[in-house]
Parts: structure tokens; sequence; C-alpha cells
């Protein structure tokens, strides 16, 4: 018979993601092993009051952010700042940098993260 495949996302606390401020609760949920090759992370970021993910770039990656809750703002390859919340799709693409901010004092800013290959 096969594994039982229901389990827990493995949840890390992180500071300073993508070289930003602050502190995040990463869920990943599928191990990058189980990605067999086709991405590198599939995971919940709950990202803390005043906490950011910093400018960083992505090179033969494609990145969407999907916001679950409260609010903030993403900052685009261009420097561009667009005010984000649930429902929002945040894409980058290879080559482009990103970044994103929880501009509230007191929420969460709780996003879906998927890095996959190009």
């Amino acid at each position: 018979g096969g594994k039982h495949m229901v389990r827990k996302a493995n949840v890390i606390n992180k500071t300073g993601l993508g070289g930003g401020k602050g502190s995040a609760e990463v869920h990943y949920i599928v191990p990058e092993e189980e990605l067999y090759g086709h991405g590198r992370m599939y995971a919940k970021v709950c990202l803390k009051p005043g906490s950011t993910v910093g400018w960083h770039r992505h090179v033969g990656e494609t990145e969407p952010y999907y916001i679950l809750e409260g609010q903030g703002v993403f900052i685009d390859d261009d420097k561009s700042r667009t005010s984000v919340g649930p429902g929002d799709v945040c894409t980058i693409l290879s080559g482009q940098c990103h970044s994103i901010e929880n501009t509230s004092e007191t929420e969460d800013l709780v996003f879906m993260a998927l890095i996959y290959k190009d």
C-alpha cells in the first residue's frame, strides 16, 4: 500500500527574508524534493507587522504571491509600489526583482508563494 500523504506544514520562523527586515512564519507545504525539480518552494508566508521581504532577484524561475490576508505594498521590478490585499496576485518573472512590505502595525500579511522553474 501507499503511504498516507496528509501531514502538517513544516513551520519555520525566519528573520530578514530576502534581506528584508523583521520576521515571518514560513509554512513549507511541500518539501523541495517532492517538487521533483519543477520548483523550489510552495509555502504560506505570514509576514509580521512592519516586516518586509527584501529586494531580491529571481533567475530561471517565476514566483507569484497570492495574498490571503492583510494589507501590504508590493514592489515590482521597476520599483513601482502597489497596495495589495486579499485576492491579489503579484507575479515576478525570471530575471526580475521584487519585494513586499507589511504596512500594517497590527495584522499579519499572509500570502502563498510558489517558486517554479521556467
